[in-house]
């Protein structure tokens, strides 16, 4: 397992492991007309616009598995609304459900949050859908329970959950 820098050329792999963990991780949550709607193409746009906006103040990280295959990502930055007392947030992290249960996500965390620290952040916010199974992963980090509200995803409406963390906190818990 490699983390590394993500360049354009991962754009493909980024897409397909945003699109295959959303049907994987909302299913029988998100209705399925709008999970079987995401595409890789569409995904494709979204990261190469981030990918050309740059990353002077923000990250885009990969994992690959052995074989070199995208296998995961985190993308974090400033965090976006300026509301709440944290200076960074982390935008997405998206592991393919066969590599979960494996600590390969909480290694993606830390070097997300390394990247954010050299960068000069010292807070970490992320928003989590309360339904998400995967809520208690990012629970095991300890946060503080920030806010909440109701976000709008295929008509359906879900309650998401902010947490957020002081950076020394992630990296040495």
């Amino acid at each position: 397992m490699i983390i590394r820098q993500a360049t354009i050329n991962d754009v493909t792999g980024i897409a397909k492991v945003h699109v295959d963990s959303w049907k994987t991780t909302y299913a029988g949550i998100v209705c399925s007309e709008y999970l079987d709607k995401l595409s890789y193409s569409k995904r494709e746009t979204l990261w190469t616009a981030v990918m050309n906006q740059g990353f002077e103040k923000s990250s885009l990280l990969v994992v690959e598995d052995s074989s070199g295959q995208i296998i995961g990502f985190a993308n974090g930055g400033k965090e976006r609304s300026n509301q709440y007392e944290y200076d960074a947030e982390i935008y997405a992290i998206y592991l393919l459900k066969e590599y979960q249960g494996q600590k390969i996500g909480s290694k993606l965390v830390h070097a997300l949050t390394e990247d954010l620290v050299e960068k000069g952040y010292n807070s970490l916010l992320v928003w989590v859908l309360a339904e998400n199974p995967s809520r208690t992963f990012y629970e095991s980090f300890q946060p503080e329970e920030v806010d909440s509200m109701q976000v709008e995803i295929g008509g359906q409406f879900f309650e998401e959950i902010a947490y957020g963390w002081k950076i020394s906190k992630v990296l040495l818990g």
